[in-house]
């Protein structure tokens, strides 16, 4: 299952989430960010190949529908709700980012 998860630099939480994802047998996850300057950008691609997209914050949903909605017709779009107000790996971060995605994949 390919999941993206998107935040604005693609330095802290999306990259947290790619990491701590990656590790989930059956998951293949990848992090963007809106920003043009994060290292990797949301593009037309990554939303085609993800089976569900994980936002951090609502201001992303709506960078993401208002640039990608032809795209996003058949696509989960889920916002986390997740404030940057954390570290890259912080472990707050790592345990809010796998209790809410517990109702979306199993680490099984």
């Amino acid at each position: 299952m390919n999941l993206l998860f998107i935040c604005s630099e693609n330095k802290l939480r999306s990259p947290t989430a790619e990491e701590v994802f990656c590790q989930y047998k059956g998951i293949n996850a990848i992090g963007a960010g809106t920003s043009k300057d994060a290292p990797t950008t949301i593009s037309g691609d990554l939303i085609e190949c993800a089976y569900i997209i994980f936002v951090m914050e609502k201001s992303h949903r709506k960078k993401v529908v208002s640039k990608f909605k032809s795209l996003l017709k058949d696509k989960k779009l889920v916002c986390l709700d997740i404030p940057d107000i954390y570290d890259r790996m912080e472990p707050a971060l790592v345990e809010l980012l796998k209790n809410k995605l517990k109702r979306y994949i199993n680490n099984g």
